[in-house]
């Protein structure tokens, strides 16, 4: 078993007949299963770096910024208005693993 901190939750990653297991637990208590069944034949010492990849992809840290749609503006008289792109919107990552403030002392 293997566990680590990731985005301010604490993941295990978990043996059973061959195939791998990952949970994850929050800072609040809450408990889940990100995937099970995982990973049938591949190396134990490339499990940690594969399970790692999958969890930042599940649980990306950033910021989505959804930006305007000036192809379709919505005209009321002589006002355009033009509202959010929610079809193309941006995910910003940055290289963190955590998504909350550092603890002051």
């Amino acid at each position: 078993m293997t566990s680590f901190t990731y985005n301010d939750m604490e993941f295990s990653v978990e043996e059973g007949q061959g195939r791998w297991s990952i949970t994850y637990r929050t800072a609040e208590g809450k408990t889940g299963v990100v995937g099970a069944g995982l990973f049938a034949g591949v190396p134990a010492d490339e499990i940690e770096a594969r399970a790692r990849a999958l969890i930042k992809t599940v649980f990306p840290v950033g910021v989505r910024c959804v930006g305007p749609d000036v192809a379709h503006p919505l005209t009321i008289g002589d006002l355009k208005i033009v509202p959010p792109d929610v079809t193309h919107p941006n995910f910003i990552y940055w290289d963190k693993d955590s998504s909350s403030f550092p603890k002051q002392l």
